[in-house]
């Protein structure tokens, strides 16, 4: 008096009906079911001023360099070669060190003469 049961199992997610299908695999992406999205490169634009060093002084041009958190970009974000990313994070310091720029966000210097 032995009865024999089927297991019962799960389906796979990748499966519906014992049927693989590779073209839903990557349906959402970004454009359009197969296509590949390679951002393009940017051009490092102290490269193309020819800027042999950055001014730490030039506070409006470092706070494009700088986030809303007050951190530094990264150069994958900004398009800043690898040599004037050294430089512009040196600037920035700087910068900082003399009260130019703020370390933490939400502060700003502004000097003012009280005579």
């Amino acid at each position: 008096m032995t009865t024999q049961t089927t297991p019962t199992t799960r389906p796979d997610n990748n499966t519906r009906n014992n049927e693989y299908r590779p073209q839903n695999r990557n349906a959402g992406g970004p454009r359009g079911p197969r296509g590949r999205y390679f951002p393009r490169r940017r051009i490092c634009s102290f490269c193309v001023e020819k800027a042999q060093f950055i001014d730490y002084k030039d506070v409006e041009k470092l706070r494009r360099y700088i986030s809303e958190r007050a951190k530094i970009e990264p150069p994958r974000k900004t398009g800043v070669c690898a040599k004037h990313q050294r430089l512009l994070a040196a600037a920035i310091k700087k910068a900082r060190h003399l009260a130019l720029i703020p370390y933490i966000p939400g502060q700003s210097y502004r000097f003012t003469s009280q005579r």
